[in-house]
């Protein structure tokens, strides 16, 4: 039997079906929020579960997923976030889309690359600068947008949400330029 990676922390995710998952991929402890309408009690647990051994939020690249993302980070600040790409969380045959669709290597991977949340972060990248960098309202925005959030492993956003997670986890100026440089030398070889 194969060694598996041990996860100190507790990891958030949406469901069973994603508990599941992340065992096939990790030896670890999951809550399950079951669905974006997190209640108070699942919000106390996960702020118990931060404070004694903390926490990554590992949920599905989708609105309802994003959301409950922002909900926890809100009322439970600090914690860490783990991120899938949209392609890697696809089911077979273009059918679903969630962390339970997941390889074990995805899965690994992003337990392996977690942003941890700043509190109070500061700003390295303007938000003038995104939209300087064709990140936010060009032709190529959306698509660059997501390439960015591959390469530098926090998910795909909208421009706002990007501006807010470049700070929140602190991704240094020199990360953003080497990570633009790559988007920008992809698109000329398309």
């Amino acid at each position: 039997m194969e060694d598996f990676m041990k996860i100190k922390e507790i990891i958030v995710v949406e469901g069973r079906d994603d508990t599941v998952a992340i065992r096939r991929a990790v030896d670890a402890d999951t809550i399950e929020t079951n669905g974006a309408a997190i209640n108070d009690e699942t919000i106390e647990r996960i702020r118990l579960a931060q404070q004694q051994r903390g926490v990554i939020i590992f949920t599905d690249p989708d609105y309802p997923g994003e959301k409950i993302r922002k909900t926890i980070a809100e009322r439970v600040p600090g914690c860490k976030h783990a991120f899938l790409t949209r392609e890697e969380a696809r089911g077979k045959r273009g059918k679903g889309l969630g962390v339970e669709h997941a390889s074990i290597e995805a899965i690994r991977t992003a337990l392996l690359s977690v942003y941890e949340e700043m509190i109070d972060p500061k700003e390295e990248i303007s938000f003038q600068q995104l939209v300087d960098a064709g990140l936010i309202g060009g032709p190529f925005a959306r698509a660059r947008r997501e390439r960015l959030g591959q390469l530098l492993k926090i998910g795909y956003t909208n421009g706002k949400q990007l501006h807010k997670r470049l700070q929140m986890f602190q991704i240094s100026k020199e990360q953003f330029i080497e990570a633009m440089k790559q988007v920008i030398q992809e698109e000329e070889h398309v």
